[in-house]
């Protein structure tokens, strides 16, 4: 089974790209090696994380800490997803 943990923040006022970095260095050193690692940022300097592991659903799985309270505006949102199905796009 493949567990994908998500990690989202919206980093403070033009703070985003110092973010990006602080989650891009925290994920490097999670232990343990996730299947793949993704970074992406949305508008409003949203950042997320996602993380992939074979592992059950129920697994102690390692995830971003909090990012440092300068950094974000608001609370760090996280969620845990199981893959049911892959289809190739067009």
């Amino acid at each position: 089974m493949t567990v994908t943990l998500m990690w989202e923040a919206a980093a403070a006022d033009g703070r985003g790209a110092e973010l990006l970095s602080w989650a891009r260095e925290q994920a490097a050193t999670l232990p343990g090696e996730p299947r793949r690692r993704e970074f992406l940022t949305a508008p409003g300097d949203r950042v997320l994380v996602l993380t992939w592991w074979d592992a059950p659903y129920s697994a102690d799985l390692p995830d971003l800490a909090d990012a440092p309270a300068a950094l974000v505006r608001r609370e760090v949102h996280r969620w845990r997803f199981v893959s049911v199905s892959v289809e190739p796009g067009d």
